[in-house]
């Protein structure tokens, strides 16, 4: 008689098997593609029909800063609803909310971040506490069709993305945190996690690759410190302010460097939707913006050391630390236009006294 082969699992060091068929099959998040993918509105609504009344508290959240702005990237609890309380129609509907905004490589990295967790597990004295399925999407004021404005975000451990809509238009996607521990993966954990990834390499690369180019007396105006500080500045701010300007001015650099730096800014975006990275970076354009930039740099310039770097504009701010050598954070912070406070300012203003979607 023809036995079935065993499922495969992986040895947690201190902690003995868990099934990693099963944490494989939740992180992937595989779902079909629509034949007519869904408008963003569409989704959402879909994602909050197909939720239990007693869940629907969780996921409808206030379209208010107030709560729209209370972010973090370190495990906590938060609002909306996880994946790991979802049934395989919320599930479906949340990835075709992801899917209207993201491009699917950007679902891929989104997956990625997520799928650490599952690395943690067993690098960690206290991996059990690190769940792949810990990532909640919550929904703010009311999807829908015309004009009325409305948000979403799915947040976990190193992982905070927002949306801000008016009807199915996306008039912001930020703030934008990605992190990722391991950096580097060190080793294969199953299948589900291969060793030698880097979740947020190639912004890693580009940024090196930059600074590799420039000349001793570039690299004396880009390094301006000799540490980096064991996070990002901005941390989790309801606003983000802009640090004094430090690096090398974009008109200090030649145009080959200038390209580099604007492919550096645009791997940045690129985990979006064609159409949502073009919208991004012409507002970095806008106003004479790229004579604005500053490329800088913090701490060790061999790979595998501590460091830090920033780019930053006159209305925007990206930030990568990895002060410890092997975990990285890395944000996009708009100084005006988080969440949508500039557009949907002008939008209130223009559509005269009394005109209020919630609290903004």
């Amino acid at each position: 008689m023809n036995r079935a082969p065993p499922r495969p699992s992986i040895r947690c060091a201190r902690h003995g098997l868990y099934r990693l068929a099963t944490l494989g099959a939740l992180v992937a998040m595989v779902v079909p593609v629509s034949a007519q993918p869904l408008t963003a509105s569409a989704a959402a609504l879909r994602l909050r029909d197909a939720t239990p009344p007693a869940q629907r508290a969780s996921l409808m959240q206030p379209f208010a800063l107030e709560a729209r702005s209370d972010w973090h990237y370190t495990p906590r609890r938060r609002a909306g609803v996880a994946w790991k309380e979802m049934s395989g129609a919320q599930r479906t509907a949340t990835t075709e909310l992801l899917r209207s905004a993201l491009s699917e490589s950007g679902l891929d990295k989104v997956r990625a971040v997520m799928a650490l967790e599952i690395a943690l597990r067993e690098l960690e004295t206290f991996g059990l506490q690190r769940d792949p399925e810990n990532y909640a999407v919550a929904l703010y004021g009311e999807p829908g069709a015309n004009d009325k404005a409305w948000g979403w975000r799915i947040e976990g451990h190193h992982l905070s993305l927002h949306w801000t809509l008016q009807g199915d238009r996306y008039v912001a996607t930020l703030p934008q945190f990605f992190g990722a521990n391991p950096a580097r993966v060190p080793r294969d954990f199953g299948q589900a996690v291969r060793g030698g990834t880097r979740v947020l390499g190639r912004e890693e690369d580009l940024a090196r690759a930059l600074l590799s180019s420039l000349s001793p007396q570039q690299r004396g105006q880009a390094i301006f410190d000799t540490r980096p500080y064991g996070d990002i500045v901005t941390r989790n701010a309801e606003r983000a302010v802009a640090p004094q300007p430090q690096g090398i001015d974009f008109a200090a650099l030649s145009s080959a460097q200038q390209a580099q730096l604007l492919s550096l800014i645009t791997a940045f975006a690129e985990h979006l939707k064609p159409e949502l990275v073009q919208a991004r970076l012409a507002r970095v354009r806008a106003n004479d913006g790229l004579q604005t930039l500053r490329f800088g740099w913090a701490g060790a310039s061999e790979p595998g050391q501590p460091f830090y770097f920033r780019v930053q504009g006159s209305a925007f701010l990206i930030e990568f630390d990895n002060s410890g050598g092997n975990h990285v954070h890395s944000v996009w912070r708009d100084f005006d236009g988080d969440w949508g406070r500039d557009v949907l300012a002008d939008h209130y203003r223009s559509a005269g006294p009394g005109h209020r979607h919630g609290s903004n």
